[in-house]
């Protein structure tokens, strides 16, 4: 079965990174895609979602490889534990930066599809952004005794309803970390906080159940 699909280029991505990139929108509306149409970007991305197998064979045919997997949460938010989490200020990206490169170094950016650093750097971006408010709109901190940051989590609100957490990482923090995401959702009056997470990342897939969150969906990533 062929897969249609527009190919849209990624222009932060492809300057970020210094690859040119693109990502595939599959569309019963789009073209046939073709391998002649892929060969102007070294780099062209697509998710799919995971039951879709038949199209994960028509990708592969087309030289797509599988990347990883994504699970996608869903927690409806209500009134819990407030455990008075701090807003990060821009005094605090420089070891945020840090913490973000050491935690997600292994993302789909990792080699050898990109520079060995690429996944850090990336996510050192990203919560910088946050902190300053672009893209996620907040980043929230947890410090130890020796006013060292431990742990941190980086919300967005999608629209009226929703929020979404973007990063979250504190080793032995995960409880306190989403009840601070939800508290956030709480306050802004939204009803649904979602997350994302990898697929073989097993303590955040138990994580987000033990929080209450229900699975939602799973996808693949494939790069060619």
């Amino acid at each position: 079965m062929p897969v249609r699909a527009s190919i849209n280029p990624l222009k932060w991505e492809s300057e970020f990174f210094g690859i040119d990139s693109a990502i595939l929108h599959i569309s019963d509306d789009a073209p046939e895609l073709r391998a002649e149409a892929l060969a102007n970007f070294p780099r062209v991305q697509v998710k799919i979602p995971a039951q879709q197998t038949d199209w994960l064979d028509a990708l592969q045919q087309l030289g797509f490889q599988l990347v990883e997997g994504e699970v996608d949460f869903k927690l409806e938010v209500t009134d819990g534990t407030d455990p008075q989490a701090e807003r990060a200020t821009e005094q605090d990206i420089p070891r945020l930066r840090e913490l973000a490169a050491q935690a997600f170094s292994q993302s789909r950016f990792r080699a050898p599809w990109y520079d060995a650093d690429a996944s850090g750097r990336f996510y050192a971006q990203w919560i910088e952004n946050a902190v300053r408010g672009t893209f996620d709109h907040e980043c929230l901190i947890f410090r130890d005794d020796s006013a060292d940051i431990r742990a941190f989590v980086s919300l967005r609100q999608l629209n009226d309803g929703e929020a979404r957490i973007g990063l979250l990482a504190g080793r032995g923090a995960g409880e306190i970390l989403m009840q601070a995401a939800a508290r956030w959702a709480y306050s802004r009056q939204l009803t649904t906080l979602r997350v994302s997470t990898q697929m073989g990342n097993t303590a955040a897939l138990n994580r987000y159940i033990q929080s209450g969150a229900s699975l939602e969906s799973t996808a693949y990533w494939l790069y060619r």
